[in-house]
């Protein structure tokens, strides 16, 4: 249900604003979609872990504030990193 190490590092890689980068906005949303990705296809075949899925709904509230973090600083990142990530909103 985690995601690995190196699917980690490909994310930091793509979404980095710069060299090092592992705290910004950016990265952490690219992160927070990958697991809650993972837990949506773990829930096709597993309907009644109400556990995982409480974890789930928490992961979607963390990836939603930190995006409106986002859309109050800078609309333009904020509409930059729905597109590539391919979100609704």
């Amino acid at each position: 249900m985690s995601i690995t190490a190196e699917r980690k590092q490909e994310l930091l890689k793509e979404y980095a604003t710069a060299t090092g980068d592992t705290g910004s906005p950016e990265v952490q949303v690219a992160i927070l979609s990958e697991r809650i990705k993972n837990l949506t296809e773990h829930f096709k075949g597993h309907a009644k872990d109400n556990h995982s899925r409480r974890g789930l709904l928490k992961l979607v509230s963390q990836r939603r504030s930190l995006l409106d973090y986002l859309k109050r600083k800078d609309q333009g990142r904020y509409q930059t990193l729905i597109e590539r990530l391919g979100l609704r909103r």
